[in-house]
Parts: structure tokens; sequence; C-alpha cells
């Protein structure tokens, strides 16, 4: 897709979501549950849609929340559900639907002490520690459209195992959701959100003063606090924004949050690639404030709108990609955690660079591989035979110091703090980290590109076989592989070509009408654009069939 000229330019005026319509619309338009694109739907990470296009509505969270009670209900979860949400103008709605919802089935919700706004991997953290130590089974909500532009919402199902729900579960809840809006989401019980709290139906929980507090079990923050590194901190206008603060007040770090505002326009933002306000923080446009005062800060760091991806800028190489930093931090961390199990395992997803296969293996340590969809990670995360587990778009977690489970879900917190903590004791920022890693193991050139895709071509690649590419070679080199899974034999939904000197995957997006290239060469940038041009023909050729 062509690259917008206003990216990372200010957003005018024009381009922001008007608030009041936004909010009217979540309480007064109804979806048709008739119509494909206005029932409930969950991608790899939840339901996500806006109520301006009838997608993310009262009724919609009312019927989602019914739903996980009733699976809750079906499969004994009878602790505690930790609630969190972001800074999302229609995080705050959907937060009081789904509590009056759960009060009325008579469930536990636990929301933040005093108010504010929860990361995801603060949920993820609480349900961890909770089902760890107490027998009754905790899960939880965390209301997020993650990165998605403003006028967008997002609502997610973290199971007891304090991770994104896995497919057979999302599954369920989102045919019980449909069958409850086709029956009238007017009906589901709910009691109001002032009776619900002034009977004590919800609880509340102190997400960011056990989350900071348990933040040396997973970083070696004595180590930064010595060396002393001048972070600086963009949280994006994201639920990370008090836990920066709180993070620069508990620890002698040289931490500055540059940017504290929370505007649920996100008017402060630089527009991204397609000329839309977005809480990228792997996107050079979106990150352009805070790659612009590189200069200042020995490191600087962003999360996006839930904190749970990570953007690291360093003096030397501005924004790392996604890949790079991975790469980095799986290298250091192997050399650095000798508390993991010894056995303890990489993860990778299928369409992440091959680097971080060979930096692992070069540390003899066995890799991974899962489709896209950080869900994949989860139980290997749960039962340790993960210490690592990181996706191509700035989303990873790890083990504690110790080896214990640290989260579940993605840690974009954790995540940047470790970029302290490699410069810290190494001497050497991630970038230059990176590049060691490529003086020895070799460069490579990866790319993603986006292209439009009607829901008629996304269904036609998601079905492909791998016998359905035919070509003999890739770019000049003969192909090794086709294949249609992941390494962990689970299902692509889609297709990876690979040839010795570099590959491509192409898989449909689940909530957007655009299909997805990713490419790596270990040749040149050249090759990577043969590898594109042909993925992208073969693409072509394959619809027209």
């Amino acid at each position: 897709m062509s690259l917008d000229p206003r990216a990372g330019q200010p957003a005018p005026a024009a381009s922001l979501v008007d608030l009041g319509k936004l909010e009217r619309a979540y309480y007064d338009a109804h979806p048709d549950s008739k119509v494909p694109a206005e029932r409930v739907s969950f991608g790899t990470s939840g339901h996500r849609g806006s109520s301006l296009r009838r997608s993310f509505n009262e009724d919609h969270i009312a019927a989602i929340t019914q739903a996980i009670c009733d699976w809750r209900e079906a499969h004994q979860v009878d602790g505690p559900l930790y609630i969190g949400m972001d800074t999302h103008a229609l995080s705050v709605p959907a937060h009081t639907t789904a509590l009056e919802v759960l009060a009325a089935r008579g469930v536990r919700a636990l929301v933040a002490s005093g108010g504010g706004y929860t990361p995801t991997p603060a949920v993820s953290r609480a349900i961890v520690t909770h089902n760890r130590a107490i027998g009754a089974r905790a899960d939880g909500i965390v209301i997020t459209p993650s990165h998605n532009p403003p006028e967008d919402g997002g609502f997610k199902y973290d199971p007891p195992h304090g991770g994104p729900a896995e497919a057979a579960i999302t599954t369920w809840i989102e045919r019980r959701a449909n069958e409850l809006l086709a029956a009238s989401a007017a009906s589901i019980a709910r009691i109001p959100i002032e009776r619900a709290t002034r009977e004590g139906a919800i609880g509340t929980y102190d997400f960011i003063g056990h989350y900071v507090d348990d933040l040396a079990l997973a970083i070696d923050l004595e180590a930064i606090a010595r060396a002393r590194p001048k972070v600086g901190v963009d949280p994006m206008g994201g639920a990370s924004v008090e836990y920066w603060s709180r993070i620069a007040e508990r620890y002698p770090l040289d931490l500055t949050v540059i940017n504290r505002t929370v505007d649920k326009t996100f008017r402060f933002l630089p527009l991204d690639h397609d000329g839309r306000i977005r809480t990228d923080c792997s996107s050079p446009y979106a990150m352009a404030n805070l790659i612009a005062q590189r200069g200042r800060f020995d490191i600087a760091l962003g999360n996006d709108g839930d904190a749970d991806r990570h953007g690291v800028v360093t003096p030397s190489f501005g924004l790392l990609p996604p890949n790079h930093y991975l790469s980095a931090a799986v290298d250091y961390l192997l050399q650095h955690r000798p508390g993991w199990p010894a056995s303890a395992a990489i993860g990778m997803t299928a369409v992440s660079s091959d680097v971080i296969r060979r930096v692992a293996e070069s540390r003899g340590r066995r890799v991974v591989e899962v489709p896209v969809g950080f869900k994949w990670f989860v139980p290997g995360l749960a039962d340790r035979t993960l210490g690592f587990g990181g996706e191509e778009s700035a989303g990873a977690s790890l083990l504690a110091r110790d080896g214990s489970t640290w989260t579940t879900d993605k840690d974009g917190i954790v995540l940047a703090l470790l970029a302290c903590e490699i410069l810290s004791v190494t001497g050497r920022d991630p970038g230059r980290q990176y590049a060691a890693i490529e003086a020895a193991l070799g460069r490579s050139f990866y790319e993603r590109r986006d292209a439009p895709a009607t829901s008629q071509i996304r269904e036609r690649l998601r079905t492909l076989r791998a016998e359905n590419w035919s070509a003999p070679s890739l770019a000049g080199d003969a192909i090794t592989a086709r294949r249609i899974t992941a390494g962990n034999g689970a299902d692509l939904g889609g297709l990876k070509v690979t040839s010795d000197q570099g590959w491509f995957a192409v898989r449909p997006s689940g909530t957007e009408d655009v299909y997805k290239i990713y490419a790596e060469s270990f040749r040149s940038g050249d090759h990577l654009e043969r590898i594109i041009a042909e993925a992208i023909a073969g693409v072509a050729s394959l619809i027209a069939q």
C-alpha cells in the first residue's frame, strides 16, 4: 500500500474523531446480527470494531460479557475476574457495560484501585500470581483495541492461564454472543454501575502497585540503577502513562516520561503510514515525536495503547525494527538468565525474521515456531517450556529471572526495560547488539507489506494448500519448502514458501480488508524486492484461478 504523504506529520483537526458522536453511537446504534460485519468476531486477539460502523456497540459488549459468564459457569471458573482497560474512548463505556453484566451474574469483578487505566500485562500478571497462590481460578478481561485508531474499541478475554484465549474458547464465546445478539441484547440482565458499586458487587485491586513492585523479578533493575543510563519514555497516551511515572518514583532510575498526555482523540500523535492515527510503537511514523528526541537519551522507549507492545529507539540506530530487537533480546537473555530452565525453548512466529532462529540455535536452544497470534505462546510460558515468546509485530514476554512464569500475555513495559538492562549490563544498546549479531550470523533484509483484499480474496488465501504454489524457484533459488502449517504443526492461515536464501509468507488480515506479505532475504535488498514481486504476482495468479 502506498505511503500517505502526511505520514509522520501532526494530525490535522479534520482527521480527529468526534468523541461525542462516537459515544452516542455506542449506546444508540444497534447492530444487525444478520450482517456479518456487525456480528461479534474474535480475531487473533479479541473482538474489535467501532461504534460508528456498528461493530463495537453496547449490544456487542453486553452479549460478549454474558457469553463469558456462561463459559465460566460451564467450566467451573469460580475466582475473581480482573478487568482492565486502555485509554481509547470506547473503553470507558464498554468497561461500564461489562461490569453491569458481571454484577448481575454474581461474578466478582476487580477493577483498578482509585480508577484509571490498566495495561494488558498488569491484568495477565494479576491472574498468574493469583492462580499460583490461591485455589480459586481467576480470569480476566482487557478492554482495548491495542494500537488501532481512536475510533476503535476492543474486548478480549484471558482465561485462567492469564493469556489470550485460545481458538476453542473464543469460538465458543463468539457463537454464544451472536446467539444473544440475535435474541436481543436488551434482555441481558444488568445491575446499574452505581448500585453495583454501592452494594459491593465490584471490588478493587492495586494493579499498578503489585505490577511495579514485582518488576525486579523480571528485570535486573539494580544493574540499571548502577549504570544509570538516561532513559526517555513515551507512553503514546496509552494505559502505561501512570505505570512509567510510578516506575520512575519506585526505582532509582534516570527515567523521564516525556509525554504524560491522555487525550482520547490522540491528537498529539503523528499520522501513521496510511494517514491514520495509531499508537503503533513499531511504526517510525507514529513514533516520529520520540525518534526526533533520540539525541537526548541513551535509550528511548514507547508503548502502544494497552502496553502489550514495545518500541526501542537508540541514538545510533533510531527506531529498531521489531525483529532486530527480538533477536538482540534473545541473544542477551540466553547469556544472562541462569535461573531459566536449561531446556526452555525460544518461541517465534512463522513470519518473524530467521535471525531469531539463528541466534537461538547458536546459543544451543531449541526454537518453537508458531502461527501469528500470541495465544500460541501461552502454554509454553505457563509451563516454562518456553523462556521467551516474541512476535514480529513488537509483542513479547519472557520468564521471570528465576525461571517462573512472569506473564502469559505480551508485556511491552518489561520488554522496554529489558533494553535498558541490555545497555546497562553489556555497555551496548540493542542496536549495537544487533549489529554484532549480523556480523556473526549474516545480514537480513526483511519487510512486511499490506495489499488490498476483499473478503472473498481473504477467504481464498485462508484456504490455500501447499500444492497451489507450483513455481519451482523463488527469486532465482530452488524452493526448499511450501507449507501451510507452522513448525508446531498448527495451521498458518496462509502460505509460506522458502529457499536457502530467503522466504515469503502471505496471510489474510483477520480485521482489515488487506492481506499481508512478509518476506526476508539473506542476500540483498534487491533480492528481497524480487521475492516480494514474485509473491505478489503469484498471489494475483492464484486469486484469478
